[in-house]
């Protein structure tokens, strides 16, 4: 017997109200409104009715942008008004040394990040033998040797890529939190940069269009080690 049977009673109460004869007919009058239109007598007002596979019919209302996902970000130009000083850097890698932490498991697309990463720092000028790979076992791992490069301070800036998809249990949220978390942690703890090049996925088939993360991870970190570099200077002067 199915749960629903057994919400509408034990058997012999149901055989009972089948039995039980139909509510008389209620005669309509004329210029009332119909019953299923009038307004509920309770005080807080009705709850939502309830739909046949327990939602509410408010969850299973189409949304309102017609099945359009969001956009993840607001495109525009960003500009400062004139008459302020500004301190902006750029992912220039000349004489700079930088980390690379990068996670060995879903290796297909963290591979992928890796090879985006390397060719942006040879594109910034980073040279070769400037830049530390660390393999790791998986995204878990990352804040922990992002930490560990920083503080030997000989790193402009540390580079995180990893990727994450999501499961049939709360496994994603747990790495991909911490993962999000104690990577900033590392950068706020050093004053070293550590950017972002985490991927958090819902299936495999969405890495495809994001695997220039780890390019973009590149030019993030490059740009907040300039920002740094500039405002060491101008500390000093």
């Amino acid at each position: 017997m199915s749960e629903r049977d057994w919400a509408a009673g034990p058997p012999e109460e149901r055989q009972e109200s089948v039995l039980e004869p139909p509510p008389p007919e209620v005669e309509e009058v004329p210029g009332a409104a119909p019953a299923s239109e009038s307004e509920p007598e309770s005080e807080e007002g009705a709850a939502p009715m309830a739909a046949a596979d327990g939602e509410s019919v408010a969850a299973t209302q189409a949304p309102a942008d017609n099945g359009r996902a969001p956009a993840d970000h607001a495109a525009g130009e960003f500009r400062v008004p004139d008459g302020y000083g500004v301190l902006e850097g750029a992912p220039q890698g000349a004489r700079r040394s930088v980390g690379v932490v990068v996670s060995r498991f879903n290796g297909r697309i963290t591979g992928k990040l890796l090879e985006g990463a390397l060719a942006e720092l040879e594109d910034a000028g980073v040279a070769r033998d400037a830049i530390t790979v660390v393999p790791v076992p998986g995204a878990f791992e990352l804040p922990l040797a992002a930490m560990a490069l920083a503080k030997t301070r000989r790193y402009a800036c540390i580079v995180a890529l990893g990727c994450v998809i999501r499961g049939d249990t709360a496994h994603f949220d747990f790495v991909a939190g911490e993962a999000a978390s104690g990577l900033q942690l590392a950068a706020l703890d050093t004053g070293v940069p550590v950017s972002f090049g985490l991927l958090t996925l819902e299936d495999a088939s969405q890495a495809e269009e994001r695997l220039a993360k780890g390019a973009e991870a590149v030019r993030t970190g490059l740009e907040m080690a300039d920002v740094f570099s500039q405002l060491r200077a101008a500390a000093s002067a």
